[in-house]
């Protein structure tokens, strides 16, 4: 395991490197940022974001919390997405789930997690949308990975209920939200192939916000 001390050299490594590939490096970081891509993910730290994309910085703004959950009263998670579309503008928002994830793995078990239970609670609302075709999974591994699938696109169609993502689209024609699962035995990406259009035309009759203020 890397020490508190040795993050510090391996800071002054990385100014080294990247200023001998671009000697200019920092100073065009400096200046601002202008990325496409909103990448909301889990806190969990076997998931390092711009190394999965493999994307450099600036290239994606990022939001993690456990579980990568989309709560429309969480202010931090809606004032994310509302820069990222209003100021940033970002064409792209990503719902990143990945399986082995111990915070749907906690809301699927029956117990009493103290702080954890409002928070959690928002998965285990997902199991109970989708309770049915759960319980018909038979191998508990594969239902648990089926959740955090199904927890990606719910918290996918959150994103899209939200009024800075119906307004900008239907002007723009951006952003486009996506699903993704992160597989760290493999480190593969799993698109989820999201239909953004085809969700976002199925809630417009009970969340239409396009012409409103959310």
């Amino acid at each position: 395991m890397t020490t508190y001390e040795q993050i510090f050299e391996n800071n002054r490594r990385w100014i080294s490197e990247k200023k001998a590939s671009d000697h200019d490096f920092f100073d065009k970081l400096a200046k601002g940022q202008n990325p496409d891509f909103l990448y909301i993910g889990c806190s969990d730290s076997r998931v390092a974001t711009e190394e999965l994309m493999g994307v450099s910085p600036g290239e994606v703004f990022v939001h993690r919390n456990i579980a990568n959950l989309v709560c429309n009263n969480d202010l931090n998670v809606m004032s994310i997405i509302n820069f990222a579309i209003n100021q940033l503008q970002v064409k792209h928002v990503i719902v990143c789930g990945h399986y082995g994830c111990g915070g749907v793995k906690a809301a699927m078990q029956a117990r009493d997690l103290g702080i954890l239970n409002p928070w959690l609670r928002n998965i285990r609302d997902v199991y109970r949308l989708h309770r049915h075709e759960l319980n018909a999974v038979g191998d508990e591994e594969q239902r648990y990975k089926r959740l955090v699938e199904l927890n990606v696109e719910e918290q996918a169609l959150n994103v899209i209920k939200t009024a800075a993502v119906q307004k900008t689209y239907m002007s723009t024609g951006y952003p486009l939200v996506h699903g993704w699962v992160f597989d760290m035995k493999s480190g593969n990406l799993i698109d989820l192939k999201i239909d953004f259009q085809e969700k976002l035309k199925d809630i417009q009759e009970i969340y239409n916000l396009g012409a409103g203020e959310e």
